[in-house]
């Protein structure tokens, strides 16, 4: 397994991680996902440790908490040969409390101690922020995390979902007052959702901040089961969930997975590797998160490691899924001589 520094710090994460968002299956919307129980995320979690996958990402509103303690019953007795990585922001389902949601002082404390008690641990190697808040000063928001590291609590921090101006603004009151910058990123990334390459890439090569990708897949779009021509199948997760998901329309759909198809058949590989080896290739991307709802899925993802797509295979990927950018993107790519792209 290949391994590449979490942006610019120091420390290195294996290049496919595993996502416990199947661990649970608590609520309709995450049992769609799956369903894993400790015996099972044993398991998976063997599986992953031999293959040299040694980062597992949770949040603590995946099943209500339960992904978290899942994870960390599962990995009892082996922490020390774990990163694990866990998020935090959302409101938990069902709890309707003022200060139990958002970046506070207060709620990023509480919400710390909460998962540390979950996974059974002492220490989150990455604890990242599930979205921005904008109703808290992001001098609070870094000042807690501050507080945290040095506590030993988190050792590395990131968020996910943010855009350009927010992480900005966060490296920029991180460096005015010596607070940890944020080295990850984790991010909605895939060939049918490039939007990722318009400004957070830049700046995640301008700042050193490293894509911790998730939903490698396109929201189970890019499983190798959706065809043109053919329905949905019957035991995909889109029925559940696609609303929830970044939408896509078909046609373009279709002419991604034609691409990828038609390299399938030259390499002997499968659509999903495919798609995974793509990002493996990609500025920025440190780290892919890869989801399983059995083994065979997961030994079917940790076969896009160890080989590469050639430069004419990538081409054909990148134009079949081209989209022209929402301005003022679509205007920089008409001056690349001082508005070079990242890829």
């Amino acid at each position: 397994m290949e391994y590449r520094h979490l942006g610019v710090s120091g420390f290195k994460v294996p290049v496919l991680s595993f996502g416990a968002g199947t661990f649970g299956g608590k609520g309709d919307f995450f049992k769609a996902w799956g369903e894993i129980d400790v015996a099972e995320a044993r398991r998976m979690i063997d599986i992953c440790l031999e293959a040299g996958v040694t980062m597992f990402d949770t949040a603590d509103v995946y099943s209500s908490g339960a992904s978290e303690s899942i994870l960390g019953e599962a990995l009892k007795g082996r922490r020390d040969k774990a990163i694990i990585s866990t998020k935090v922001t959302f409101r938990a389902e069902g709890d309707h409390e003022p200060n139990h949601v958002g970046s506070s002082r207060f709620h990023l404390i509480r919400s710390v101690d909460g998962a540390l008690k979950r996974l059974q641990t002492d220490y989150i190697d990455l604890f990242q922020l599930h979205g921005f808040d904008a109703m808290t000063p992001v001098e609070e928001t870094l000042s807690a995390l501050d507080d945290l590291v040095r506590a030993g609590k988190i050792r590395y921090t990131g968020v996910s979902n943010f855009s350009g101006w927010h992480l900005q603004k966060s490296l920029d009151v991180a460096d005015r007052y010596g607070y940890p910058r944020y080295v990850a990123n984790q991010a909605y990334y895939s060939l049918i959702g490039r939007d990722y390459e318009w400004e957070l890439m830049p700046l995640g090569l301008d700042q050193g901040v490293g894509a911790v990708v998730w939903s490698p897949l396109g929201w189970g779009r890019l499983t190798g089961k959706i065809r043109r021509g053919q329905p949905l199948p019957a035991t995909s997760r889109l029925h559940a969930t696609a609303d929830s998901g970044p939408p896509v329309p078909d046609e373009y759909l279709y002419r991604v997975v034609d691409a990828l198809e038609a390299i399938a058949e030259e390499t002997g590989k499968s659509v999903p590797q495919i798609a995974l080896n793509w990002l493996l290739q990609r500025p920025t991307v440190s780290t892919v998160l890869i989801g399983a709802r059995n083994e065979e899925q997961l030994r079917q993802n940790l076969g896009a490691v160890g080989w590469s797509l050639s430069e004419e295979q990538m081409k054909r990927l990148n134009d079949a899924s081209h989209v022209r950018p929402c301005y003022p993107y679509w205007h920089q790519e008409g001056f690349a001589e001082r508005n070079p792209s990242p890829v």
